[in-house]
């Protein structure tokens, strides 16, 4: 199997392309649908972009990496602005969001769609 080259660019995007949930792949291993990676006008490598299922895991995950802990752990707070994180980068246009998320958080929907009002009101 072809490695991934350790091009300026395919280092300098790795973290990006990983907190994502894509994966950088060598050219020849090309499939349809994967994005160049192109450094003055060459293709590098492609992204390979994850699957729509286990998005939402994917978000959650994200999230907990950035606050350091599982999303039951944090504080009221801190719950509060990982709604808001969630929120901006769409996780909540996934059908059965709010009910994926409260579980996750430990807490019950209305919780998760007090919090969404909230926002949304200011």
């Amino acid at each position: 199997m072809t490695r991934v080259p350790r091009h300026p660019l395919v280092l300098a995007v790795k973290p990006v392309i990983e907190a994502l949930g894509a994966q950088i792949v060598p050219l020849e291993a090309r499939e349809p649908g994967d994005l160049p990676l192109k450094w003055e006008g060459v293709e590098v490598a492609v992204v390979r972009m994850a699957p729509l299922h286990g998005a939402l895991d994917r978000l959650i995950e994200g999230i907990e990496r950035e606050f350091g802990a599982r999303l039951p752990q944090l504080s009221r707070e801190e719950k509060q602005q990982a709604i808001k994180l969630l929120d901006e980068r769409g996780a909540f246009t996934v059908r059965r969001a709010v009910e994926e998320v409260a579980d996750a958080m430990g807490v019950s929907r209305i919780t998760v769609y007090n919090y969404l009002n909230a926002l949304h009101r200011t």
